[in-house]
């Protein structure tokens, strides 16, 4: 359909039959299914004609019940414009991916991109065309429980996944029927909330939006993402469902973005709470004022926009709003076949086929990060191994927003690891809190004969997810109480963590021989589990979000602005520079940090010039020599510090990253090359530009350490 005739169907319109196209229900109510959101319940107020206008709808559904609402749907919509179906498809559909903030310690774009074209394809094939995914807030709290469907604290890792995960969804043509819409979330700065706590307010200045946590909103656009969210929060002052200037002004008119705006889950409503308006008709006018095409799971539109829409200008703002809705559906073909192709034989055929959980296997084990390791792993397959945990046989292992996962189609670690060659002497699966000492003396009963001690513990799903922010990010006490009492039979223990954020291990480092952090690694987790332990993969995650070294130094990130009195430099000074007393500066695990089995070195730097002009090139390289018995993969980080500038700048910035895998004695020659537009950020004159002088680079295998050198830029 062309944009004349969607103008022209927009025209033939009746005034409810516009509001419908920009409410969004639950699918829930075109049948008898009891599908549950992921917000608060709301009753709505429309009525069984209402209900045949609406646009879009959300919720779990297969194919069979997707053609069979469609199909009700269109019998009953006067002009047979058809509905669209969302879902929440975060980190896979049937075949579930480890959570995105495990995925982004891979460190590997097209993995990345694969996940999401394999999720696209499965979602697509049970009736979906669009998915609320990717997520791309900057998240340096780790007691928010969000963090799961972040990529970490970091702005271009950020940057680079969302990208790669609308390419996923969207492949370049949402014609074809295997694609999803992909809307990026949450615009903006949701992952900044005050304490950690969900939904709290974020109240962060233009500078640093601009530098930290804008682009990769951008890049998802930039990407060809068709759909945005508007965040709960309020972001200084004003909440992003209303905020015009953040809407219109910058993702409008700056990012010349021009597809469809929706809002979060009963965010235009929760207007009234916030107290910025009055009641549903105050709530309705600001949010489609400021640019919200799409009310989710409210009805304020609907119960006001026919009176606001008295005033010409309000109804000018809707028909706008309208015709970006239509548009959306028409870009996805929903005009020519209302069904995309779905049918039940297709959806049997594509969910779960055994390619896509090669790939779920691939991802989990690139996913994972050696934190620890005292010479016990890999393990010998001569050993006898005891395996006690909450998570030894325990199949929650997929994370929240697993919504279509299946826990039957699970691989749990027990599984995993006893298709190896490994003697499995004991497994117990424990509580994960309130393990009494009677059962923990049983236990050690049980594993005295064990070579080595494997404790799979970790958070249980609940724990961490929206709305499931803590203000403990440590292990629950019993769990380190078992491992305490495993340690008294003085044999290797190996701590494998399943959870949803970067915990505070300090008071279990020492204890452990090994710590490997699984994270939620979805459908294939025990398999990749078992590879690592017994060396069938190299470990090669590295961390994209710091693990705090105690919870006061909470946030704790690697590119944190420069102070006037560091404490690296005032050595002499013991007290008045910008330190804590109790405990170090430094986080316990550095964002990029992870090993391996192998023994990676660095060494001779080379870089082409000293002094560079604008329009020129630094050419950089290392070499990185593969000491150990294994072959591996390594990530060679590059950091940039503005050593003077216009403004205060972070101590550390990453400005590039290759991954090269090289074989036990080989060395591999890594090639950087530096263009004057890496070294730009919003300064005070409202424009990004780079300064003249002093940039310090530094090369390594995490960020704090490496290779340094210095370039000065020169007009």
């Amino acid at each position: 359909m062309k944009k004349e005739e969607i103008k022209k169907l927009v025209s033939n319109m009746t005034l409810e039959e516009k509001i419908g196209q920009l409410t969004q229900i639950r699918t829930s109510y075109y049948n008898n299914m009891n599908t549950s959101g992921t917000g608060t319940k709301s009753k709505l107020n429309i009525n069984n004609n209402q209900k045949w206008m609406i646009g879009t709808v959300l919720g779990k559904l297969d194919a069979a019940m997707m053609i069979e609402i469609q199909k009700e749907y269109l019998k009953n919509n006067r002009l047979g414009i058809p509905l669209l179906f969302m879902h929440d498809i975060i980190h896979g559909f049937k075949t579930i991916f480890p959570i995105p903030l495990a995925l982004s310690c891979s460190w590997d774009e097209g993995l990345v991109e694969k996940t999401a074209r394999i999720s696209a394809k499965e979602g697509s094939s049970s009736g979906y065309q669009a998915t609320f995914s990717p997520m791309v807030d900057i998240v340096r709290d780790p007691r928010w429980g969000r963090v799961i469907e972040s990529y970490g604290e970091d702005t271009l890792l950020n940057s680079l996944f969302g990208a790669a995960m609308v390419r996923g969804y969207q492949n370049n043509d949402l014609k074809e029927e295997d694609t999803l819409i992909s809307c990026v979330k949450h615009f903006a700065a949701y992952g900044a909330a005050e304490g950690g706590r969900d939904y709290n307010t974020v109240d962060i200045s233009e500078y640093r939006l601009r530098n930290e946590y804008f682009p990769p909103y951008y890049e998802a656009i930039k990407a060809g993402a068709k759909l945005v969210m508007a965040s709960f929060n309020v972001l200084n002052g004003v909440p992003s469902t209303v905020n015009r200037w953040l809407l219109r002004e910058v993702l409008r008119n700056e990012w010349m973005f021009d597809g469809t705006v929706i809002s979060d889950w009963g965010a235009v409503k929760e207007l009234i709470p916030h107290g910025v308006a009055e009641d549903s008709k105050d709530a309705a006018e600001l949010s489609l004022k400021a640019g919200i095409d799409i009310e989710m799971s409210t009805t304020a539109y609907f119960e006001a926009l026919p009176e606001l829409c008295k005033d010409k200008n309000m109804e000018k703002l809707l028909d706008e709003a309208v015709e970006k809705v239509l548009l959306l559906k028409n870009e996805c073909g929903l005009f020519e076949d209302p069904y995309r192709g779905v049918s039940t034989e297709k959806e049997k055929k594509t969910l779960l086929r055994s390619d896509f959980r090669k790939v779920a296997r691939e991802a989990a084990s690139k996913s994972m990060v050696l934190l620890k390791n005292s010479g016990v792993l890999p393990l010998e397959s001569n050993k006898k191994v005891a395996l006690v945990g909450p998570y030894a046989n325990n199949k929650s292992i997929l994370g929240p927003w697993s919504l279509d996962g299946d826990l039957n189609d699970v691989v749990t670690i027990y599984e995993g690891i006893k298709n190896k060659n490994i003697i499995i002497e004991a497994v117990e699966t424990t509580p994960f809190s309130d393990i009494n000492e009677e059962d923990i003396s049983k236990l050690m009963n049980k594993v005295t004969t064990s070579d080595v001690v494997i404790l799979a513990l970790g958070e249980e799903e609940k724990q961490s997810g929206e709305a499931g922010s803590v203000s403990k990010i440590s292990l629950e006490s019993s769990q380190v109480k078992l491992l305490e009492r495993m340690k008294e039979l003085n044999k290797p223990v190996i701590v494998l963590l399943v959870n949803g954020r970067p915990l505070d291990l300090t008071n279990i480092i020492n204890k452990a021989d090994a710590i490997l952090e699984c994270w939620f690694p979805g459908t294939e987790g025990g398999n990749s589990v078992a590879d690592i332990l017994v060396g069938d993969y190299n470990p090669s995650g590295r961390l994209t979000m710091s693990f705090p070294n105690g919870v006061g130094q909470i946030p704790v990130y690697y590119n944190n602005l420069a102070t006037g009195r560091p404490k690296d430099l005032l050595v002499n000074e013991k007290r008045y520079k910008s330190q804590y007393l109790d405990i170090p500066n430094e986080p316990l695990f550095p964002f990029g940090f992870g090993i391996g089995y192998s023994n990676f070195e660095y060494s001779g730097l080379t870089f082409n010039k000293n002094k560079i002009k604008r329009n020129e090139e630094i050419k950089c390289s290392i070499k990185v020599t593969n000491k150990g018995k294994y072959r591996g993969i390594e990530t060679v980080q590059l950091y940039m510090r503005d050593k003077v500038a216009d403004t205060s700048r972070p101590v550390k910035e990453l400005i590039n990253f290759k991954q090269v895998e090289i074989n036990p004695n080989e060395i591999e020659i890594v090639d950087f090359v530096i263009s004057e537009k890496q070294l730009r950020y919003w300064n005070t004159e409202n424009q990004y530009k780079s300064d003249d002088g002093v940039f310090e680079f530094t090369i390594g295998k995490d960020s704090s350490s490496g290779a340094m050198f210095e370039v000065t830029l020169i007009s």
